[in-house]
């Protein structure tokens, strides 16, 4: 039987997935066997499974620092939003359902539950202790009756609590002392220990506001986290996008992502913005696009809908000028749909609209159908031409996650070619390229996490600049690996280990 310790907010975004992966990752060098859980998550930023199971990115890294390959029992609810309300509810890995936000916490999120509780148990029965995270705030009142990622998993497992507060944002003091008088009383006794995270300056200075705390809610403090630049580990869901840079900065090369109301799996990008010659930002007018040396068309939960926001905005118009200026376009999935002739949605999967005309940058055409694609694949990059330069590269890994299926009406470089899906050959187009190959797209995400395909890609660019390749950018999954190792360092340093410790061993084995 695992032991269990859970990390819950005063809010979203207050830091508890990154601490959940730094102990993961602070008890897995110790050896321990330890998983990472979340029961429900709402993100547009998703991964596949070996077995083709859809999950929350955060779990993914947290299963990394754990030093495991992820699962769906490890995020076995994910709800994911397609607007106006309404969001996508996967249960271990698979849709089961589009519903709204009172379809859901009314009539089926306690069902949900079962299956939360088929995981832990699962868990509980292979591994050592479990690392448990929440959503939001536990002191939400009017969800509480219907939540399934808080205080109901922590009263199921009688799993201790500690609740963490962003100093950052402020107020985190006044967070702390109210969520825990808004805690029913049974509720309070499993809350071990409260957090400070993402102190800017000196700690000492923060020793009164710790002896308030302390006097006031009868909590201890176990620690201030400090805040920490390119923290360079997967983000959960587009609240960290307000704070991804809007302009870029000085580089040799400039990559700007268009931001969509829907955008999604923006973590394709995280290997590109950690290179030390990029910056990579987000780009929400078209004055932003005047500095890019690259535009990416990312992927979307909703492709019509942010296709059509493109146009409304003047934005469309801008990509097509980017294009004439002789700018590379990248299309990701739906960004890569996008960049077609049409979208068709004869049974209405995205929207009540049956047609509407894409860029036309590519010729192909894009049919959505009812059955979602999702998939670990290896792939090949057949010869892609950035600016006369020949990329090819014989496997790549990625993944699968769309709806649509693409047919090309006129001639297009075929440059993406699927070796494996789940492990098993496979022989299919998934990408192509224009023919004057300014313009290319695929459905595989994770491109650019392939050290091969990215350093001769950027290296394109920057022979194109007039400047020398790069060759020692280094190994991007060691890069994050090594973000594990620094963040649980500066987590044992930041918190009192002991008294998390001295909780853990309160719990019988």
């Amino acid at each position: 039987m695992a032991k269990y310790i859970m990390f819950q907010g005063t809010s979203s975004h207050v830091g508890k997935s990154i601490l959940t992966a730094a102990f993961c990752r602070t008890f897995a060098r110790k050896g321990c066997k330890v998983v990472p859980f979340k029961a429900q998550n709402m993100a547009l930023n998703s991964f596949v499974t070996p077995d083709g199971g859809e999950m929350g990115r955060a779990q993914v890294a947290q299963a990394e620092a754990a030093m495991l390959v992820p699962e769906t029992d490890m995020n076995p609810v994910l709800l994911k939003p397609v607007g106006n309300s309404r969001s996508q509810v996967i249960i271990r890995g698979v849709p089961v359902g589009t519903m709204s936000a009172s379809e859901y916490h009314l009539s089926y999120s306690v069902k949900a539950f079962e299956a939360v509780k088929e995981a832990l148990q699962r868990l509980d029965e292979e591994y050592e202790l479990i690392v448990l995270e929440g959503a939001g705030s536990p002191a939400e009142v009017n969800l509480k009756d219907t939540d399934i990622v808080n205080m109901r998993v922590a009263k199921y497992l009688n799993a201790p609590v500690f609740l963490v507060a962003d100093i950052d944002r402020g107020g985190s003091l006044a967070a702390l002392v109210g969520t825990l008088e808004l805690l029913e009383p049974e509720e309070r006794d499993l809350v071990k220990g409260l957090i400070i995270n993402k102190f800017r300056g000196d700690p000492h200075l923060f020793e009164p506001a710790v002896t308030f705390l302390e006097e006031k809610t009868g909590k201890p403090v176990i620690g201030v986290m400090p805040y920490i630049d390119d923290l360079g580990i997967d983000e959960e869901d587009s609240v960290s996008l307000a704070e991804k840079p809007l302009r870029p900065e000085e580089a040799d090369i400039k990559i700007g992502v268009l931001l969509t109301p829907r955008i999604s799996n923006f973590t394709d990008f995280d290997a590109l913005a950690s290179e030390r010659d990029v910056s990579l930002y987000y780009v929400k007018d078209a004055a932003a696009l005047a500095e890019a040396d690259v535009l990416i068309l990312p992927g979307s939960k909703n492709t019509t809908e942010d296709l059509l926001y493109l146009r409304r905005s003047g934005l469309e118009e801008a990509v097509k000028s980017v294009q004439r200026r002789g700018i590379p376009i990248v299309g990701i999935c739906g960004g890569y749909q996008m960049l077609g002739r049409s979208l068709a949605d004869p049974h209405r999967v995205e929207s009540d609209r049956e047609l509407v005309q894409g860029m036309g940058l590519l010729p192909m055409e894009t049919v959505f159908t009812g059955t979602k694609l999702t998939a670990q694949v290896c792939c090949a990059c057949n010869g892609l031409d950035v600016f006369g330069q020949k990329i090819t590269v014989t496997r790549m890994l990625g993944y699968e996650i769309h709806m649509g299926q693409t047919t090309f009406t006129d001639d297009v470089m075929l440059v993406f070619e699927l070796t494996e899906r789940k492990g098993r050959p496979c022989n299919e187009i998934v990408g192509a390229a224009s023919v004057n190959a300014m313009i290319f797209g695929t459905y595989v995400h994770g491109l650019f996490d392939n050290d091969e395909f990215r350093n001769a890609f950027l290296n394109a660019l920057r022979r194109h600049k007039g400047l020398a390749p790069l060759t020692n950018r280094g190994n991007y999954r060691q890069k994050k690996d090594e973000c594990y190792d620094r963040l649980a360092d500066l987590t044992e340093a930041s918190l009192d280990m002991d008294a998390v410790y001295a909780v853990l061993g309160e719990q019988s084995s």
